[in-house]
């Protein structure tokens, strides 16, 4: 079995091949979050691991972490890791404090529109247990302005709606999605662009991901495009809610976000 420093490594592997266990790596990059304010239950969300410069962060939706307009405060959070490779229903939870000397641990954004909807926390590889299964997106991943991904693309939602996921084995499931605007476009200002997908609270910091385009580089190695962190539904004032059905669009975050939330610097 390799240490946690040789699996923290297997992030470069192709997301996509089959693992051990014959279960995609996608499903690795993902862990399911839960809130709470000390030991009273909060909320579910989802989460991904990231890696930049040999370090290790979970990213989520800020929401998740802090929502004054919800009254949403959690002081803890717990994600899960797989620990055995051979057999996925062993795993365990690690729980994280979000203040230290009352100053929050995560960092987040903000740009010329306000705040932006994604938040990351860094996580010690120490506390990871020996044995931590998972795999994470890097940099290499991230959607840059030579991609060439179109409007009406599919697209994937990998995480845990309404807190839903294989029980036994600890693994989330997969939502078809479709780009419905512009991509390198910021949606009415906003740093975000939109799916067109059936999407659940729970949902919220999943990796929304594409297939790279045959031949280029991320084809032929990871293949997978990272374009973004699942936020919300999108919905409109002026719905009559008895007679209009709901627009079925989400706002899906950028993910370039992430060079910046997981830079060397220290957090603001």
């Amino acid at each position: 079995m390799p240490d946690t420093a040789d699996l923290f490594d297997l992030a470069a592997l192709e997301l996509g091949e089959e693992t051990g266990s014959m279960i995609e790596s996608l499903l690795l990059s993902t862990t399911r979050i839960s809130t709470f304010d000390n030991d009273t239950p909060l909320t579910n969300a989802t989460g991904f691991f990231f890696a930049n410069q040999g370090r290790l962060f979970i990213v989520t939706s800020l929401h998740v972490l802090m929502d004054p307009a919800t009254s949403h405060h959690p002081n803890r959070v717990e994600f899960e890791v797989h620990t055995d490779s051979e057999n996925l229903a062993v795993y365990t939870s690690i729980s994280i404090l979000l203040f230290d000397n009352g100053k929050s641990i995560w960092r987040d954004a903000a740009d010329t529109a306000g705040s932006v909807d994604v938040a990351v926390i860094e996580i010690d590889k120490s506390v990871l247990p020996a044995g931590a299964y998972y795999h994470a997106f890097d940099s290499q991943q991230v959607l840059d302005a030579h991609s060439r991904i179109e409007v009406g693309a599919n697209a994937l939602i990998v995480g845990f709606p309404l807190g839903f996921q294989d029980t036994l084995h600890r693994l989330p499931v997969v939502r078809q999605a479709v780009v419905a605007s512009t991509l390198g476009l910021r949606f009415q200002g906003k740093g975000y662009f939109l799916t067109d997908a059936r999407t659940h609270r729970g949902s919220s910091g999943s990796p929304v991901i594409t297939r790279a385009v045959a031949g280029s580089p991320l084809h032929q190695t990871s293949g997978w495009v990272l374009l973004g962190v699942h936020s919300s539904r999108l919905d409109i004032g002026t719905r009559d809610i008895q007679i209009d059905e709901a627009l079925g669009l989400n706002c899906t975050w950028y993910a370039d976000v992430l060079g910046v939330l997981t830079a060397a610097s220290e957090p603001s």
